[in-house]
């Protein structure tokens, strides 16, 4: 039987909660996303991530019926994993005190009606702080996602069978997310190394730091599956390194270089010439959703 477990899993980032104003060329507009995605699919993504959009405004809204109808729009069309977001502090307009529950309560309401297979988890605080702010001396913010949060998302996230992607912004994000994911008997989290040339947080795109990473992983979550990302980053000149350790990969606007002039399919086609090039095989979503199970596997491999 064919090893799932050897091939690369491209995600693809479309929009994120930066509005055109930081990033001009995102999708905004549903039937916008929607195209992207599906030519993302279409160019080799697997997995598409994004962040609905009050089409009036341009800014983020996190509404289950505008996520339900970018979900379908792209998986009537595609076959691939498709998942949202949640509210953040700093990032979005969030009422103050609000609770996991309410900035969860879409992702509750997704998956209950059949919508989701992964659901965004970030198991940690950190400063949110850029270079092009602190050269003008201007105070960034708190990306705030308290335990109690985390633990609700898990608590989702068991119920309806959600695999959590983890954005891991710190190291300490991925030994508290592997410990809950512990704790809360979540299907297997994916842990997706967060680099940043134009943030302050963690590391920059360096091999250093992709070690660091996977010395930390190897201890807290062996066997996990990892992922490449980042915000205002190119991590194209990594992937070298991760097709060799067999990791994976996500590149799109939400985590381009702001300012980026290539669309969401230019990058996609990017990072697909780089693994190819680098002698990685790239996965479909049903490859995908086999090899984030390590039950499936386990049965898999029962069975050879």
């Amino acid at each position: 039987m064919e090893d799932v477990t050897s091939k690369t899993w491209l995600e693809v980032a479309l929009n994120g909660p930066w509005t055109q104003e930081k990033q001009a060329g995102i999708p905004i507009k549903v039937a916008d996303i929607v195209q992207q995605g599906i030519d993302c699919v279409n160019a080799g993504a697997a997995i598409v991530h994004v962040h609905a959009y009050d089409e009036k405004t341009g800014r983020q809204k996190d509404d289950v019926d505008v996520y339900k109808k970018i979900i379908e729009g792209i998986r009537t069309k595609v076959d691939a994993v498709v998942y949202p977001t949640v509210p953040a502090p700093g990032m979005n307009p969030i009422e103050e005190g609000s609770s996991g529950e309410d900035r969860y309560a879409h992702i509750e309401a997704l998956a209950k009606d059949g919508f989701l297979e992964w659901t965004v988890l970030d198991p940690g605080s950190c400063n949110f702080s850029h270079y092009d702010q602190l050269k003008e001396d201007k105070v960034g913010y708190v990306y705030q996602n308290s335990e109690a949060d985390a633990r609700h998302g898990m608590r989702i996230a068991h119920q309806y069978g959600l695999h959590p992607s983890y954005a891991i912004y710190e190291p300490g994000f991925a030994r508290l997310g592997a410990n809950l994911h512990w704790r809360e008997s979540t299907p297997d989290p994916i842990y997706r190394l967060m680099f940043s040339s134009g943030f302050t947080f963690g590391f920059p795109p360096e091999d250093y730091a992709l070690t660091a990473y996977l010395n930390l992983l190897d201890q807290v979550a062996p066997g996990c599956n990892w992922m490449i990302s980042g915000l205002d980053v190119n991590v194209l000149p990594l992937i070298p390194r991760v097709i060799m350790e067999s990791g994976h990969v996500r590149v799109g606007l939400e985590d381009a270089p702001f300012g980026c002039e290539k669309t969401n399919i230019e990058l996609v086609e990017d990072a697909v010439n780089s693994i190819e090039t680098c002698g990685g095989e790239l996965a479909r979503a049903p490859e995908v959703r086999l090899a984030a199970s390590s039950d499936k596997l386990e049965a898999m491999a029962a069975g050879m």
